[in-house]
Protein backbone atom coordinates (compact mmCIF):
# COMPACT_ATOMS: atom_id res chain seq x y z
CA UNK A 1 0.00 0.00 0.00
CA UNK A 2 1.02 3.63 -0.09
CA UNK A 3 -0.11 7.06 1.00
CA UNK A 4 0.17 10.28 -0.98
CA UNK A 5 -1.40 13.67 -0.40
CA UNK A 6 -1.55 16.87 -2.39
CA UNK A 7 -2.40 20.21 -0.79
CA UNK A 8 -3.25 23.24 -2.93
CA UNK A 9 -3.42 26.53 -1.00
CA UNK A 10 -3.36 30.20 -1.97
CA UNK A 11 0.46 30.37 -1.95
CA UNK A 12 1.15 27.15 -3.82
CA UNK A 13 1.27 23.37 -3.87
CA UNK A 14 2.60 20.68 -1.53
CA UNK A 15 2.84 17.04 -2.58
CA UNK A 16 4.00 14.27 -0.26
CA UNK A 17 4.44 10.54 -0.92
CA UNK A 18 5.87 7.58 0.92
CA UNK A 19 8.11 5.04 -0.83
CA UNK A 20 7.15 1.67 0.63
CA UNK A 21 5.97 -1.12 -1.64
CA UNK A 22 4.64 -4.18 0.14
CA UNK A 23 4.14 -7.48 -1.68
CA UNK A 24 3.94 -9.48 1.54
CA UNK A 25 5.55 -9.31 4.96
CA UNK A 26 8.80 -10.73 3.59
CA UNK A 27 8.89 -8.62 0.41
CA UNK A 28 9.05 -4.93 1.35
CA UNK A 29 10.89 -2.57 -1.00
CA UNK A 30 11.47 1.14 -1.58
CA UNK A 31 10.32 2.76 -4.83
CA UNK A 32 9.88 6.44 -5.68
CA UNK A 33 6.21 7.34 -6.05
CA UNK A 34 6.53 11.11 -6.49
CA UNK A 35 7.71 11.93 -10.02
CA UNK A 36 8.54 15.48 -11.08
CA UNK A 37 8.35 16.94 -14.58
CA UNK A 38 9.95 20.36 -14.54
CA UNK A 39 11.24 22.98 -16.95
CA UNK A 40 12.04 26.04 -14.81
CA UNK A 41 10.35 29.14 -16.15
CA UNK A 42 7.82 27.15 -18.16
CA UNK A 43 6.23 24.52 -15.97
CA UNK A 44 6.46 22.38 -12.88
CA UNK A 45 4.31 19.25 -12.62
CA UNK A 46 4.31 16.28 -10.28
CA UNK A 47 2.68 12.87 -10.32
CA UNK A 48 2.19 10.86 -7.14
CA UNK A 49 1.20 7.23 -7.63
CA UNK A 50 -0.69 4.58 -5.70
CA UNK A 51 -1.83 1.07 -6.53
CA UNK A 52 -0.17 -1.62 -8.62
CA UNK A 53 3.50 -0.65 -9.03
CA UNK A 54 3.95 -2.22 -12.46
CA UNK A 55 0.95 -0.32 -13.82
CA UNK A 56 2.01 3.03 -12.37
CA UNK A 57 5.57 2.57 -13.66
CA UNK A 58 4.22 1.77 -17.12
CA UNK A 59 2.14 4.96 -17.09
CA UNK A 60 5.10 7.07 -15.95
CA UNK A 61 7.35 5.54 -18.64
CA UNK A 62 4.69 6.20 -21.29
CA UNK A 63 4.54 9.86 -20.27
CA UNK A 64 8.33 10.16 -20.26
CA UNK A 65 8.75 8.57 -23.70
CA UNK A 66 5.66 10.19 -25.18
CA UNK A 67 2.20 8.99 -26.14
CA UNK A 68 1.60 8.65 -29.86
CA UNK A 69 -1.17 10.78 -31.31
CA UNK A 70 -3.33 8.42 -33.43
CA UNK A 71 -4.13 11.21 -35.91
CA UNK A 72 -0.67 12.70 -36.50
CA UNK A 73 1.65 9.90 -35.36
CA UNK A 74 3.59 12.41 -33.26
CA UNK A 75 4.43 11.67 -29.66
CA UNK A 76 2.89 13.92 -27.01
CA UNK A 77 4.69 14.58 -23.73
CA UNK A 78 3.89 16.62 -20.63
CA UNK A 79 6.62 19.10 -21.56
CA UNK A 80 4.47 20.27 -24.50
CA UNK A 81 1.03 20.67 -22.92
CA UNK A 82 -0.50 24.15 -22.93
CA UNK A 83 -2.25 23.86 -19.56
CA UNK A 84 -2.61 21.63 -16.52
CA UNK A 85 -6.01 20.52 -17.79
CA UNK A 86 -4.43 19.32 -21.04
CA UNK A 87 -1.77 17.63 -18.93
CA UNK A 88 -4.45 15.81 -16.94
CA UNK A 89 -6.04 14.70 -20.20
CA UNK A 90 -2.67 13.33 -21.36
CA UNK A 91 -2.16 11.44 -18.09
CA UNK A 92 -5.65 9.97 -18.51
CA UNK A 93 -4.81 8.93 -22.08
CA UNK A 94 -1.60 7.27 -20.85
CA UNK A 95 -3.57 5.31 -18.22
CA UNK A 96 -6.02 4.10 -20.88
CA UNK A 97 -3.14 3.22 -23.21
CA UNK A 98 -1.52 1.05 -20.53
CA UNK A 99 -4.88 -0.58 -19.79
CA UNK A 100 -5.28 -1.40 -23.47
CA UNK A 101 -1.84 -3.07 -23.49
CA UNK A 102 -2.02 -5.00 -20.21
CA UNK A 103 -5.58 -4.90 -18.90
CA UNK A 104 -6.75 -8.16 -20.44
CA UNK A 105 -3.64 -10.07 -19.37
CA UNK A 106 -3.98 -8.79 -15.82
CA UNK A 107 -7.63 -9.82 -15.78
CA UNK A 108 -6.74 -13.33 -16.94
CA UNK A 109 -4.29 -13.55 -14.04
CA UNK A 110 -7.00 -12.32 -11.66
CA UNK A 111 -5.13 -9.04 -11.02
CA UNK A 112 -7.11 -5.81 -10.83
CA UNK A 113 -6.09 -2.81 -12.90
CA UNK A 114 -5.59 -0.87 -9.68
CA UNK A 115 -3.89 2.50 -10.00
CA UNK A 116 -4.51 6.13 -9.07
CA UNK A 117 -2.53 9.36 -9.35
CA UNK A 118 -2.34 12.86 -7.98
CA UNK A 119 -1.32 15.28 -10.72
CA UNK A 120 -0.46 18.81 -9.65
CA UNK A 121 1.49 21.83 -10.77
CA UNK A 122 1.39 24.87 -13.02
CA UNK A 123 2.14 25.73 -16.63
CA UNK A 124 3.42 29.29 -17.01
CA UNK A 125 0.52 31.59 -17.80
CA UNK A 126 -2.09 29.22 -16.39
CA UNK A 127 -3.54 28.40 -12.99
CA UNK A 128 -1.90 26.14 -10.44
CA UNK A 129 -4.11 23.05 -10.25
CA UNK A 130 -4.34 19.65 -8.58
CA UNK A 131 -6.18 16.60 -9.95
CA UNK A 132 -6.93 13.09 -8.76
CA UNK A 133 -6.70 10.55 -11.60
CA UNK A 134 -8.62 7.28 -11.55
CA UNK A 135 -7.92 3.89 -13.17
CA UNK A 136 -10.33 4.68 -16.01
CA UNK A 137 -8.32 7.80 -16.91
CA UNK A 138 -10.98 10.20 -15.64
CA UNK A 139 -10.25 12.77 -12.96
CA UNK A 140 -11.57 15.27 -10.43
CA UNK A 141 -10.05 18.61 -9.43
CA UNK A 142 -9.13 20.06 -6.06
CA UNK A 143 -11.02 23.23 -5.05
CA UNK A 144 -10.55 26.01 -2.51
CA UNK A 145 -13.42 24.54 -0.48
CA UNK A 146 -11.55 21.24 -0.06
CA UNK A 147 -7.90 22.17 -0.74
CA UNK A 148 -6.37 18.70 -0.55
CA UNK A 149 -6.61 15.32 -2.25
CA UNK A 150 -5.33 11.90 -1.14
CA UNK A 151 -4.70 8.50 -2.70
CA UNK A 152 -3.73 5.15 -1.25
CA UNK A 153 -4.17 4.44 2.45
CA UNK A 154 -5.75 7.81 3.16
CA UNK A 155 -8.20 7.21 6.02
CA UNK A 156 -5.69 7.56 8.88
CA UNK A 157 -4.28 10.87 7.67
CA UNK A 158 -7.51 12.51 6.54
CA UNK A 159 -8.70 13.70 9.99
CA UNK A 160 -5.46 15.67 10.42
CA UNK A 161 -5.96 17.47 7.11
CA UNK A 162 -9.69 17.98 7.72
CA UNK A 163 -8.95 19.82 10.96
CA UNK A 164 -5.89 21.82 9.91
CA UNK A 165 -5.93 22.67 6.19
CA UNK A 166 -7.63 25.77 4.82
CA UNK A 167 -7.04 27.50 1.52
CA UNK A 168 -5.40 30.47 3.27
CA UNK A 169 -2.93 28.49 5.40
CA UNK A 170 0.79 29.27 4.95
CA UNK A 171 2.49 27.03 2.40
CA UNK A 172 4.98 25.54 4.87
CA UNK A 173 2.31 25.12 7.55
CA UNK A 174 0.46 23.11 4.92
CA UNK A 175 3.57 20.98 4.45
CA UNK A 176 3.79 20.49 8.23
CA UNK A 177 0.17 19.28 8.34
CA UNK A 178 0.87 16.95 5.45
CA UNK A 179 3.83 15.44 7.32
CA UNK A 180 1.73 14.97 10.47
CA UNK A 181 -0.87 13.29 8.25
CA UNK A 182 1.84 11.00 6.86
CA UNK A 183 3.11 10.17 10.37
CA UNK A 184 -0.42 9.32 11.53
CA UNK A 185 -0.79 6.97 8.57
CA UNK A 186 2.57 5.26 9.16
CA UNK A 187 1.72 4.65 12.82
CA UNK A 188 -1.49 2.85 11.86
CA UNK A 189 -0.46 0.97 8.71
CA UNK A 190 2.81 -0.92 8.20
CA UNK A 191 2.25 -0.80 4.45
CA UNK A 192 3.20 2.90 4.47
CA UNK A 193 6.76 3.86 5.34
CA UNK A 194 9.83 6.01 4.88
CA UNK A 195 11.64 7.52 3.09
CA UNK A 196 9.15 10.31 2.34
CA UNK A 197 9.40 12.49 -0.76
CA UNK A 198 8.22 16.11 -0.63
CA UNK A 199 7.63 18.76 -3.31
CA UNK A 200 6.80 22.41 -2.62
CA UNK A 201 6.01 24.72 -5.55
CA UNK A 202 5.08 28.37 -5.05
CA UNK A 203 2.32 29.81 -7.19
CA UNK A 204 3.48 31.57 -10.40
CA UNK A 205 7.15 30.63 -9.87
CA UNK A 206 6.95 27.96 -12.62
CA UNK A 207 9.52 25.83 -10.81
CA UNK A 208 9.89 23.79 -7.64
CA UNK A 209 10.92 25.60 -4.45
CA UNK A 210 11.72 22.42 -2.52
CA UNK A 211 12.34 18.84 -3.55
CA UNK A 212 13.38 16.83 -0.53
CA UNK A 213 13.57 13.23 0.68
CA UNK A 214 13.06 12.62 4.40
CA UNK A 215 15.15 9.64 5.46
CA UNK A 216 14.58 7.52 8.58
CA UNK A 217 16.03 9.22 11.64
CA UNK A 218 15.97 12.75 10.20
CA UNK A 219 15.96 15.08 13.25
CA UNK A 220 13.10 17.38 12.17
CA UNK A 221 10.69 14.60 11.30
CA UNK A 222 11.58 12.69 14.49
CA UNK A 223 10.90 15.86 16.51
CA UNK A 224 7.61 16.44 14.67
CA UNK A 225 6.47 12.89 15.52
CA UNK A 226 7.37 13.29 19.20
CA UNK A 227 5.77 16.73 19.53
CA UNK A 228 2.56 15.59 17.82
CA UNK A 229 2.27 12.55 20.11
CA UNK A 230 2.90 14.69 23.19
CA UNK A 231 0.37 17.29 22.04
CA UNK A 232 -2.30 14.62 21.54
CA UNK A 233 -1.67 13.17 24.98
CA UNK A 234 -1.81 16.64 26.57
CA UNK A 235 -5.03 17.49 24.71
CA UNK A 236 -6.58 14.20 25.83
CA UNK A 237 -5.71 14.84 29.47
CA UNK A 238 -7.03 18.43 29.33
CA UNK A 239 -10.52 17.34 28.25
CA UNK A 240 -12.88 16.59 31.17
CA UNK A 241 -14.01 13.00 31.57
CA UNK A 242 -17.51 12.18 30.28
CA UNK A 243 -20.16 12.95 32.89
CA UNK A 244 -21.65 9.47 32.55
CA UNK A 245 -21.69 6.65 35.09
CA UNK A 246 -18.59 6.17 37.23
CA UNK A 247 -16.44 8.36 34.99
CA UNK A 248 -18.03 11.58 36.24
Amino acid sequence: MTYCCGILVRDGLVMIADTRTNAGLDNVSTFRKLHIFEEPGRHVMALATAGNLSISQAVISTLQEGLEDPETGEKRTLSEVSSMFRGAELVGAAIRHVHKLYGEGLKESDIRFDVSFLFGGQVNGGRMRLFMMYAAGNFIECTSDTPFLQIGEHKYGKPVLDRSITYDIDLYDAMKSGLVSMDSTMRSNIGVGMPIDVLVARRDAAQSELVHRIEPGEPYFHDLRERWSAALRAAHMSIPRPPYGRGK
